[in-house]
């Protein structure tokens, strides 16, 4: 489970730095279709809320890399994987949600 680990905080780390470079306002890293019918006055508020989603999946991914690290009985497997799979949910709900809002949808 270490090759596990170590890929799920070296994806983190990525992700935490696309995230933080939206949210300084960097909006051009979101592929433009998604910013299609946003208004230019809304666009830092939009790259505020839409890399909250980025770090939600990232502190998901961390936090599934931290249970991988506790052992490789098939417990902890389960609960690495489902740590894993509810912060993707939780991300793209996120996500949806700000494209929703912002964008008028997807």
């Amino acid at each position: 489970m270490i090759i596990y680990s170590v890929l799920m905080f070296a994806v983190a780390v990525l992700l935490l730095g696309l995230a933080a470079a939206i949210y300084q306002g960097n909006t051009n890293l979101i592929h433009a279709y998604h910013q299609t019918h946003i208004k230019e006055s809304d666009k830092k508020n939009y790259g505020k809320s839409f890399s909250k989603g980025l770090f939600v999946l990232a502190a998901s991914l961390m936090i599934s890399g931290i249970i991988a690290l506790l052992g490789t009985n098939t417990s902890v497997v389960m609960l690495s994987i489902g740590v894993l799979f509810v912060g993707i949910g939780m991300s793209f709900a996120v996500i949806a949600k700000v494209q929703k809002k912002f964008n008028g949808g997807f």
